[in-house]
């Protein structure tokens, strides 16, 4: 049977009201959260650099805007002064660009890897999952995936930056330690399904990466 996104929602809305939770329930809503002041500033269409000292962290449509932190309510504005600390720490610096036409963490990557003078990209969802990636490698394979996004701590984006700077030297790091939790993905699998689709509302295709400047 085809299951389209009406019933998807209600399906899911159904799942999270049943969930137990610790403390005070919040209720699912499928509406934009208001984004007030964005940290993040649109300075135009984003263009290839041949900088070889740069490691562009790729965002996703609604990164920053409609959501304002990850599935565990961590900021990403927080996220980003992590993860651009890390690649300093290495000696490089960050680009971070927003990418349109896909909600998917490893084409977001592999758009910005095209855009980058070393061919290293971070990419990251609005929900928290990220993703090392290198120019000329398929979309599906990656230096490193960090796939439980409830798992992923500031510590865990910090070193994520600086090992991506790591790799754009032309090293071999060890790959980010992570925590696993076999009951995360049962437990935040209904409320990732949503954050996916309330950023896939903001894909735009055909849309190019656009710059941004970060206030962190």
């Amino acid at each position: 049977m085809e299951i389209n996104e009406k019933l998807l929602r209600q399906i899911i809305e159904d799942v999270i009201t049943n969930m137990p939770t610790q403390g005070e329930s919040k209720a699912v809503s499928f509406a934009d959260k208001p984004s007030g002041k964005s940290f993040l500033t649109d300075l135009g269409e984003a263009k290839v650099s041949t900088k070889k000292d740069e490691v562009v962290i790729a965002v996703g449509p609604a990164f920053g805007l409609s959501q304002t932190e990850s599935i565990v309510g961590v900021p990403h504005q927080n996220i980003l002064r992590e993860m651009i600390a890390g690649i300093e720490e290495e000696g490089l610096s960050a680009r971070v660009v927003r990418c349109f036409k896909s909600s998917d963490v490893a084409f977001v990557a592999v758009e910005g890897e095209n855009l980058c003078g070393s061919g290293i990209c971070i990419g990251i969802q609005s929900k928290g999952t990220t993703v090392i990636h290198q120019k000329g490698l398929p979309p599906l394979s990656n230096l490193e995936l960090f796939p439980q996004a409830p798992l992923l701590t500031l510590d865990t984006y910090r070193q994520i930056g600086k090992n991506a700077a790591k790799y754009a030297k032309g090293e071999t790091p060890q790959p980010v330690p992570t925590l696993n939790d076999q009951m995360a993905r049962p437990k935040y699998q209904a409320k990732s399904a949503v954050l996916h689709i309330k950023e896939t509302k903001h894909v735009v295709v055909g849309k190019n990466a656009v710059e941004l400047q970060v206030a962190i």
